[in-house]
């Protein structure tokens, strides 16, 4: 057999091996294109698909153009006008690789008409199968259109593969909602098959992100932190909205739309304690970091990207997603269904929370107007404790006895008290929750908030929050009792899983796990958290040791493996722990749960991701009884 011979390809098969990089599918091409119409400066792009992109895709722009001298060096690789010097550390465009075009007019059959503000005519080139045409004179407008015909011709074997127009046609316009999030000042209309698919004026951020999210503008939550030079940004949606995909989630970072893992874990980790399993989250988020610090340049795609220290941005998204969610109940808003406004919000430690919210409250005490409640006589009100008065006139010292006997375990500071004064109390509180002022079923808890909003309470769901939280606050502080094996178990795991798992001995000794090394890739277990005992040793430590050794700078109690464990124990334990629906309750257990809460982060959704509390607002009221005008 002949030895082979080392020889250089030919221009046009390295474009086509180029070609399969860049554009893998017509929705790629598609956001190659319409990043270039952005990166031109253009404040409205038209996009036309016919047959999933496989056979036209067509995008025209009102940008900067292009004259007959660049038009050539458009569709030559590694052309580009986005980068003025060799720097590929400060990237501040969407494209930069000068593939795209080149790319596409080595598969497909490419047109470009472009025309600059300078100049009395367009100039237009095309591109089939590699061979390069004009540019001849036109007719166009200022900016840019672009033509894209039989994508893949020349490389049957790719054109074979594709999906149908129905799947195609889907990753086109998840690319689309992506970049019109990014770009929310520039208007997008964007047909298939002639079916008018999406079609946005220049808008806010806000307004962009409740049209591509589909979801009511006053129902998203901002998020706007800043640590060091990392800043993130965005709108969250609260667990009691959330959807069977992923297709809600947008991440953008320095305005460049990403599907970067390392944010998916963060915001996934972040939203864990609140949300169902098998649910996903709404958001966008916009992630600003020194451009030195991030490098785009790892794939042809410009979809991937590396952080310099990935655990300062893991930690800084869990951080700041967690707190944007934790607010106590009622806080902000919800979620509209059909009668009712979701509650939201969820967040860090309530041992944390706690005392801010209770001195929140405090503060807004004197800055909210009076408001009428418009109570009738049957609803009597509370008398204040021995030693305060309650924000709600009268004396409740019956009822603290109440509290303190059916709900032991919620926050004291739930039922707040002002200073002893002379003069009875005429501001009422700003209690989101409102005011009981019966129950329904002996189940549901009615009460008005200050808006005069009807809110309805699940007695047992929200009662089954409040018990996790205490629950989970003692996870936090490591407080869970060690229950020892009677034999010690050795569980056997590769090298590198046992050596991860060993450098956390001590965290884990404080979850209750303790473990030692047993000779070269063993673990000797001696005793389990007490509540996971009479489970699988084996399996639990496999688990934990392969998240801390695919992930070394993930706390242990982070690991899906171990906190899913304690959740789903937790979960159960605060069920069983808490008040049952069809129990009456009295006017001042009703009062001291609404505040319980109020001061609790996560409190808008039971352990297992249901919503505690829904809203009956004006609108939905009038709806009901035919009064929409």
């Amino acid at each position: 057999m002949a030895r082979p011979v080392i020889r250089r390809l030919s221009d046009h098969v390295v474009d086509l091996i180029a070609a399969g990089e860049v554009v893998e599918r017509p929705a790629a091409a598609l956001k190659e294109l319409v990043e270039n119409a952005l990166d031109a400066g253009a404040t409205r792009i038209d996009v036309a698909l016919r047959g999933g992109g496989r056979d036209v895709i067509e995008v025209v722009d009102n940008g900067r153009g292009m004259d007959a001298e660049e038009l050539p060096l458009a569709v030559q690789r590694h052309c580009t006008s986005k980068l003025p010097d060799d720097n590929l550390t400060a990237i501040q465009t969407l494209g930069f690789r000068g593939e795209a075009l080149p790319s596409i007019g080595a598969s497909a059959r490419l047109s470009l008409v472009s025309r600059t503000a300078e100049a009395e005519s367009a100039w237009e080139l095309s591109v089939e199968g590699g061979v390069m045409k004009g540019p001849f004179p036109a007719a166009g407008s200022v900016g840019t259109r672009v033509v894209v015909r039989d994508l893949f011709f020349a490389t049957p074997a790719r054109r074979k593969f594709l999906k149908t127009v129905r799947v195609e046609s889907g990753h086109a316009e998840s690319v689309m909602r992506r970049i019109a999030l990014s770009a929310p000042e520039c208007a997008f209309r964007v047909t298939f098959d002639g079916r008018e698919i999406m079609n946005l004026p220049p808008q806010d951020m806000p307004g962009r992100v409740a049209s591509i999210l589909a979801v009511p503008e006053d129902n998203l939550l901002h998020l706007d932190e800043q640590r060091g030079a990392m800043r993130l940004s965005g709108y969250l949606c609260g667990p009691g909205e959330s959807r069977r995909t992923g297709a809600g989630q947008f991440m953008l970072v320095n305005h460049r739309p990403v599907v970067d893992p390392v944010l998916r874990t963060a915001v996934r980790v972040a939203y864990r304690p609140v949300i169902e399993r098998g649910r996903f989250p709404i958001f966008l988020l916009h992630l600003q970091v020194p451009l030195e610090r991030v490098d785009v340049n790892v794939h042809p795609a410009k979809t991937e990207l590396r952080f310099a220290d990935e655990a300062e941005v893991r930690g800084f998204v869990i951080g700041a997603v967690g707190r944007a969610l934790a607010r106590g109940a009622g806080e902000g808003g919800g979620i509209q269904a059909d009668l009712s406004v979701i509650g939201r919000h969820a967040g860090q430690e309530a041992a944390q929370l706690s005392q801010s919210h209770a001195s929140a409250s405090q503060q807004r005490l004197d800055t909210i107007p009076a408001r009428d409640f418009g109570f009738g006589p049957s609803v009597r009100r509370l008398t204040p404790p021995q030693g305060g008065r309650s924000q709600h006139g009268e004396g409740v010292a019956e009822g603290q006895r109440s509290y303190t006997t059916a709900f032991a375990g919620l926050d004291e500071r739930a039922m707040a008290v002002q200073p002893d004064s002379s003069e009875p109390q005429t501001v009422p509180p700003f209690y989101p929750l409102g005011v009981p002022i019966g129950q329904i079923h002996a189940t549901y808890i009615l009460s008005i908030a200050p808006n005069g909003d009807l809110i309805l309470t699940d007695q047992h769901a929200a009662h089954e929050r409040l018990t996790h939280e205490r629950l989970r606050a003692r996870f936090a502080e490591g407080a869970i009792t060690a229950q020892a094996l009677l034999m010690p178990e050795v569980v056997d795991l590769p090298h590198d899983e046992s050596i991860a798992l060993l450098q956390c001995a001590e965290e884990l000794a404080g979850l209750g796990l303790e473990i030692e090394a047993f000779g070269s890739g063993s673990i000797l277990v001696r005793s389990l958290p007490a509540p996971l005992s009479g489970g699988d040793v084996a399996g639990l430590l496999r688990d934990v040791a392969e998240e801390l050794a695919q992930m070394p700078d993930l706390a242990a109690r982070q690991t899906d493996s171990l906190e899913s464990r304690f959740e789903a124990i937790m979960a159960r334990m605060a069920c069983h722990g808490s008040i049952r629906a069809g129990r009456i309750l009295k006017q001042e257990e009703m009062e001291a749960l609404l505040r319980g809460m109020e001061q609790h982060p996560r409190a808008n959704t039971c352990p297992h991701g249901r919503p505690t509390w829904l809203r009956l607002d004006r609108a939905g009221l009038e709806t009901l009884f035919g009064r929409v005008k």
